[in-house]
């Protein structure tokens, strides 16, 4: 080969890496979310969660993907751990949006547990090479205030220990509002939806593509 053709060779072969990186990345996405109640439309028509708001609001940002929303009510962290590994075997997720914890601490669990867990969690969906988005949650003051603040700080420290992105707290904009709530004065009622979505898009943005 002459001397001449190897600069074009180079470019060319750059050429060829720079688009089959640019097909990668606008491929099809697929995000799952692993929730509890807040996430699995509790209380709420069908297709008036979040998480549908999430599959329009993509539409709409022209970006091609797939919500998979496997929430389920009443779900904690053990429950999430042991349902992760078949969702991603079966669902191959580019990114998981993980919220859940506060039905362990309805239920008393240990926080260590609950950390141990949510770490599993991130573990396995980055070893299927998935991007994660925590979610962070709040409780109540009357659960005391220092397992108030660790378990706030808990979410924070999973998301800095494993450089995940984060989302502070769910609920923000809706917790103090209890016009915001169902009757049962726990669950975000429809009006609260875009608000959840919003909390979450700032966050999830970046891993889709978007600014």
């Amino acid at each position: 080969m002459g001397a001449g053709l190897m600069p074009l060779m180079r470019l060319l072969a750059g050429i060829a890496l720079m688009l089959a990186a640019m097909s990668a990345y606008s491929a099809p996405k697929t995000l799952l979310v692993l929730g509890d109640s807040l996430s699995a439309e509790y209380g709420l028509e069908r297709g008036r969660g979040w998480t549908q708001l999430l599959q329009q609001r993509l539409q709409q940002n022209k970006i091609d993907a797939t919500v998979v929303n496997s929430s389920i009510s009443g779900d904690t962290t053990i429950g999430g751990k042991n349902r992760l590994p078949a969702l991603l075997a079966r669902n191959k997720p580019d990114v998981v949006v993980i919220e859940l914890g506060s039905n362990d601490a309805l239920r008393g669990l240990q926080l260590k547990t609950t950390q141990d867990n949510l770490q599993a969690m991130i573990d396995a969906a980055h070893q299927s090479r998935a991007k994660v988005l925590l979610v962070g949650m709040q409780i109540p003051p009357n659960y005391g205030p220092d397992y108030t603040r660790r378990f706030s700080d808990m979410f924070q420290a999973l998301a800095k220990q494993n450089k995940t992105p984060l989302v502070p707290f769910f609920m923000d904009g809706i917790a103090a509002n209890m016009e915001l709530f169902q009757a049962d004065r726990i669950h975000p009622n429809e009006q609260a939806q875009p608000i959840l979505l919003d909390n979450v898009w700032t966050h999830l943005k970046p891993l889709v593509g978007l600014k």
